[in-house]
């Protein structure tokens, strides 16, 4: 059994922790939360204990699964966390991975922990394929599409500006952009390829043009899109986006020996946070694993072999 502690009690902790009583193999320790754990519940009646008490039980935990927002906890949280325990997160901040991963690997190689970053869908999943596609076809190039979905840690960003309710982002790809990039244009933008939709519930009284410009200029997640903002009620967030879907491909078109090859890699889900709590399940029984074996530092879903994520069943998956 791997004992795991969940860091954040939000979509994606809940659906990871549904994920562990469902399996053999995971053991939720506890749930460390910011919010008062004594007015917490949990269906399986997992203990709750404050965000900071997981240093004093470090020495107790394999695996720390961090399900904090991308936006502003993971980066700070992940850092001091690799200095005293295994973890694995969901990062999902493209233009802050490079920064992020030598801060936890300077930290967990220190400590002589492993920390596994990034293991969610995009960066994850998508980064594998992107690597594989580039190495058959070098001459290709790929592309990235998102949605059309809600996006967690977009969602997330715009409930942490001053006057917001709740909210939802749904990413949404440009049809003109996905026709061209099929036929093997390499140079498209992040504005090209996709479109931002927000729906924001503010509370009385709000600035909503205040709202409104933080959410379309901010670094990283908005700026460099083009952007919509609705303000909606309450109500009709719960009736019309209630629910987490989300899709999206990598295509890679390039030319072997004169002839077009096109690779493409996609998924649609149901359930944005479930899936990626899936992800990190799966990232954390690997992560257990090389631990024991003795590595340490950072690594991405690049740098663990696909192995790494079975346990007896990859003799036989292999020589599928």
């Amino acid at each position: 059994m791997t004992k795991i502690a969940i860091i954040g009690y939000g979509n994606l902790g809940k659906a990871l922790e549904r994920i562990a009583y469902a399996s053999d193999d995971l053991n939720v320790a506890g749930i460390f939360t910011r919010r008062d754990p004594k007015q917490m519940t949990s269906p399986f009646g997992t203990a709750f204990f404050k965000q900071d008490d997981i240093f004093d039980m470090a020495q107790d935990i394999d695996v720390a699964c961090i399900c904090t927002g991308s936006a502003n906890d993971v980066t700070a949280l992940g850092v001091r966390l690799a200095a005293v325990v295994n973890t694995v997160d969901s990062f999902d901040t493209h233009a802050k991975m490079s920064d992020y991963f030598a801060a936890m690997d300077k930290a967990a190689t220190n400590a002589n922990k492993l920390s596994i970053i990034g293991a969610g869908w995009d960066p994850g999943l998508f980064s594998l394929m992107r690597a594989l596609f580039e190495g058959v076809l070098p001459n290709g190039g790929s592309h990235t599409f998102w949605g059309r979905g809600v996006s967690q840690g977009h969602s997330e960003a715009i409930r942490r500006i001053e006057g917001v309710l709740d909210a939802r982002q749904y990413t949404v790809p440009k049809a003109e952009a996905l026709r061209i990039a099929r036929e093997g244009v390499a140079t498209l933008s992040d504005r090209d390829k996709h479109f931002r939709e927000c729906y924001v519930v503010a509370a009385d009284g709000a600035d909503r043009d205040r709202i409104r410009k933080s959410i379309v200029e901010m670094p990283n997640y908005f700026a460099p899109y083009d952007t919509s903002v609705t303000f909606i009620d309450a109500e009709q967030m719960r009736v019309e986006h209630s629910a987490m879907p989300h899709a999206g491909f990598v295509l890679c078109t390039g030319s072997v020996n004169g002839n077009t090859s096109r690779l493409e890699f996609s998924l649609k889900l149901d359930s944005n946070p479930d899936f990626t709590a899936a992800v990190m399940a799966a990232y954390t029984r690997a992560n257990a694993r090389l631990a024991s074996k003795g590595e340490c530092g950072v690594r991405t879903v690049l740098d663990i072999p696909v192995s790494a994520l079975f346990d007896g069943r990859a003799e036989i998956i292999r020589f599928i």
